[in-house]
């Protein structure tokens, strides 16, 4: 459904201008790429004027970098605190299914929700036309998570090599985005042609997958 130009002004004056310029900037990235979207379109688009966007965020570049940051900082603190939460409640005996279970939901969960299209359309262009700053995703996000999932599994896995482990965790994570990946392209095609695709079922074979090798890992050392 299109919204009316008075229902789309209604909204904008429910929201701070710092939020609608975040909103109307990635709606016009999304659309037109990095270049392609001006300041003043931004700026008119949500009701502000030019000189609100170096105000909030000092410039083009910083807006773009912070219209990436509020979708990645929430998926970073969740994959986080899925981590924490499990850990928490193991009573000294985590469980690795458990952990990768967790870990698994909240990792693929943003990556399927309608609300990360939009996401997913900034991801195809900034691989192709590059603006975020070259450590942003590192430091950001993959530093982060990949610490508290390093700490987690030497703790429910203590035979686990701690050298593998990074390597453990990028492909715990490489066969998640490509189950996302799958479910969207079965969404697109014709469910009639197209076997039964169960995320579910997908992800609990990752975790029992990942806990096999894992294993498999803590046992060679140990041996």
């Amino acid at each position: 459904m299109v919204m009316s130009q008075d229902n789309k002004t209604d909204s904008n004056a429910n929201k701070g201008v710092r939020d609608r310029l975040l909103d109307a900037a990635e709606e016009l990235f999304c659309e037109h790429g990095f270049e392609g979207a001006s300041i003043r379109d931004i700026a008119a688009s949500a009701d502000c004027n030019i000189a609100s966007v170096n105000y909030y965020f000092g410039g083009k570049e910083k807006l773009y970098e912070e219209v990436w940051r509020r979708h990645l900082i929430p998926m970073r603190d969740a994959r986080i605190a899925s981590i924490e939460n499990v850990m928490s409640q193991s009573e000294g005996q985590p469980c690795l299914e458990d952990l990768l279970r967790s870990f698994a939901d909240t990792f693929v969960g943003p990556m399927v929700e309608k609300s990360a299209r939009q996401l997913g359309i900034l991801m195809a262009r900034e691989w192709i036309d590059r603006r975020l700053p070259a450590n942003m995703f590192f430091d950001d996000v993959i530093k982060p998570t990949m610490s508290a999932m390093h700490k987690a599994l030497v703790e429910t896995c203590p035979g686990l090599d701690e050298s593998k482990v990074p390597l453990v965790v990028l492909s715990i994570a490489g066969q998640l985005v490509q189950v996302a990946h799958i479910k969207a392209i079965f969404e697109q095609g014709d469910e009639a042609d197209l076997p039964m695709f169960d995320l579910t079922e997908a992800i609990e074979h990752i975790v029992k997958f990942s806990a096999a090798g894992i294993r498999a890992y803590a046992k060679d050392k140990s041996e």
